[in-house]
């Protein structure tokens, strides 16, 4: 379902909180908001205690002022249900709604996300607000897009949890038998005889039920998609030419399987804000990010939902974006398929416990760079206008949030084994190389592909073994990484050697694991070092193109190929090896980027027509023409970037570059 009045322009704008200031600012804030090139905020994300400061009492008038005003001055609506945030008095009168910590603690209202998800209170009075919502603004002119919640991802340990979680159980194996032998309770006697007896993975004496634990998450996952499916289901039957879609937040503690929740909105839309600031760490996760996204969109278009506009979360510390540097990243979240830039937020908290987050207006007032570096960021957005087009990549990488929490479960044979950051590795060096890379989920075809990545694919299922070989067999290349083909979807480690599933087309057996211990390296032979991990590598018709070079492992095989198209990693490649190496690797698959020019923190990309080239470094750079033999070149000076018709690259949007 297409956005409602964004044909041809792309969305700019941001979470937007009247509620947090008198009417006279309203005044000042659309002003501002025309004068940055805003077209589209979202309201009332955290407003249900201001919506329903009562039990079924609503005032709705605040509301219908704001988003008239903002009608009436050309600015569309993203109206949010405040589902992620009840008002104080839900949790005094239905404390048992409240959620549980795993440890049995009852948490109180005070923040936000004060709810279980499988409480009935909770579900009755979600619908209640969503469907007053809906009633109260269907046919509002100002309305684009509903905005179910907020990045869902609470978890709770509760009765109602438990109940909740035994159904799906019960739904998922159909016999306590199934169930045992799924979770191989038979292991210090964890056999269960009776369902009642089964609990969510509360606190226990010493290590969990790995097996418990993920299905757990995948529990979350689906109890929370029944909440967003509740809500989603009565704005569709009252306004049903408004799209619906919620925020997927991307992190480590979220129990959010996105490739089954793209299917149930009819926007992909996520929330981003990068973890570090450090050399092109910033530049190298936004395309991370930027291309799961357009992956669980299945290619179609999403919507940057939400970043922040002036800062980066660098380790703990709210670093300020680099000059430039919100217009760069925010053009590669565009260039990679977004339908347009919102931020969070509008307006700088005056209070509060995020009153120090990022803002397009900050304290300092309108005369300050930040909202100048804002309202250049609309012009140049209003500028390019919309154009949607498939983004070209001949390379997929292989991404599952399923290995993702398992490898956050216990008993693995060493700490903090970071499938994020695995995967990042990999697609890092890809950008760092200039080559697009699309993302795909497990099982997925990979026809139409000449090379597919795989890091740390823990969990590996019949399906998702046998894609991979049908590639490699009718002439695909692969290369699979450590920790690969371990176990199987309940974590069952699978028999005979590792990597399981995958060791026939890759050509080895891996015998036994060795961890390296934390900041050890292991060097290579002939050049490199690994860390991190190492393995014992069997060839079974694969050959060595890097050996360990010292240590218990001295001259067994670090990196191998099979066939000429199946590479298997079996360490941490240092980020020098690892663009050797896949350089190599592209070169035998006949990848290349997308024009003559990039890598290096040279990002280009096309989608559709368009080449978006990309400067985010500190020195000239030239790109050529994409099409072969052509001598035809472009200069993107420092922090600068193109975009560019791909049939003649010459040809510049505004024929200049832009700062």
């Amino acid at each position: 379902m297409p956005l409602r009045g964004f044909e041809g322009r792309l969305c700019y704008g941001g979470d937007y909180n009247p509620e947090q200031w008198p009417e006279h600012v309203w005044v000042e804030d659309v002003q501002l908001m025309r004068q940055c090139g805003v077209n589209l905020v979202t309201v009332g994300v955290f407003a249900w205690s201001m919506l329903e400061p009562a039990p079924g009492q609503y005032e709705f008038g605040w509301l219908d002022r704001v988003l008239d005003l903002l009608h009436d001055n050309g600015i569309s609506v993203v109206l949010a249900t405040p589902t992620a945030s009840p008002p104080p008095w839900f949790g005094f009168a239905h404390p048992d709604a409240l959620p549980v910590t795993r440890d049995g603690v009852r948490l109180v209202h005070g923040s936000r996300d004060a709810y279980c998800p499988s409480a009935p209170a909770y579900r009755a009075a979600a619908r209640r607000i969503a469907t007053a919502l809906a009633q109260r603004y269907a046919g509002h002119p100002a309305l684009a897009l509903w905005h179910v919640h907020n990045e869902y991802g609470t978890v709770c340990y509760c009765d109602h949890a438990a109940a909740a979680f035994r159904r799906w159980l019960r739904d998922r194996y159909g016999t306590l038998d199934a169930l045992n032998e799924a979770w191989t309770t038979a292991f210090w006697s964890q056999r269960y005889a009776d369902w009642e007896h089964v609990l969510p993975p509360r606190a226990t004496p010493y290590l969990a039920n790995p097996a418990q634990l993920l299905d757990f998450r995948r529990f979350c996952s689906d109890e929370l998609l029944a909440c967003f499916r509740e809500q989603r289901d009565v704005l569709r039957e009252l306004t049903p030419d408004v799209p619906v879609t919620t925020n997927f937040a991307i992190a480590p503690w979220v129990p959010i399987d996105p490739w089954a929740w793209a299917r149930e909105v009819d926007l992909v839309a996520i929330d981003h804000y990068p973890s570090s600031n450090d050399g092109l760490a910033a530049e190298e996760e936004t395309a991370f990010v930027a291309d799961l996204a357009r992956g669980w969109a299945g290619g179609r278009t999403w919507l940057l939902m939400e970043q922040a506009p002036d800062i980066v979360h660098n380790g703990g510390w709210m670093v300020p974006k680099r000059p430039g540097q919100l217009t760069r990243l925010s053009l590669s979240h565009v260039a990679r398929g977004s339908l347009g830039v919102m931020n969070f937020q509008w307006r700088a908290s005056p209070g509060g416990a995020e009153a120090f987050m990022s803002a397009m207006v900050p304290h300092a007032g309108p005369d300050a760079r930040s909202l100048r570096e804002v309202t250049h960021l609309g012009a140049q957005l209003a500028n390019l206008g919309r154009h949607d087009g498939p983004v070209a990549a001949d390379v997929a990488l292989v991404w599952d949030p399923h290995s993702w929490w398992a490898l956050q479960g216990p008993g693995l044979p060493a700490p903090g084994l970071d499938y994020w950051a695995m995967c990042r590795h990999v697609h890092g060096s890809a950008w760092r190389l200039g080559v697009t890379v699309d993302i795909v989920a497990p099982g997925e075809p990979l026809s139409g592909y000449r090379l597919v990545l795989v890091p740390a694919l823990f969990l590996t299922t019949a399906s998702a073994a046998d894609a991979i070989k049908s590639f490699v067999d009718s002439g695909g290349h692969v290369v699979v990484w450590y920790l690969s083909g371990v176990a199987d979807t309940n974590v069952r480690v699978h028999r005979g050697g590792w990597p399981g599933l995958l060791a026939t087309t890759l050509g080895v057996r891996v015998e036994r694991h060795y961890p390296l211990p934390h900041q050890a390296t292991v060097a290579l032979d002939p050049a490199g070092t690994g860390s991190s991990w190492s393995e014992l590598v069997r060839p079974e018709g694969a050959e060595a193109l890097l050996r360990y070079a010292k240590g218990d492992l001295a001259g067994e095989p670090a990196v191998t190929v099979h066939a000429g198209r199946a590479w298997y990693v079996s360490t941490r490649l240092d980020d020098a090896t690892q663009q050797r190496f896949l350089a190599q690797v592209f070169a035998a698959a006949n990848v290349a980027p997308a024009a003559p020019g990039a890598g290096h923190g040279v990002e280009v990309v096309r989608r559709g027509q368009r080449l978006y080239a990309i400067n985010h470094t500190t020195s000239p750079a030239e790109i050529g023409a994409p099409s072969q033999g052509s001598q035809t070149g472009l200069r993107i000076e420092p922090g600068t970037y193109l975009v560019t018709d791909v049939d003649n690259l010459v040809t510049d949007i505004d024929s200049a570059a832009h700062r």
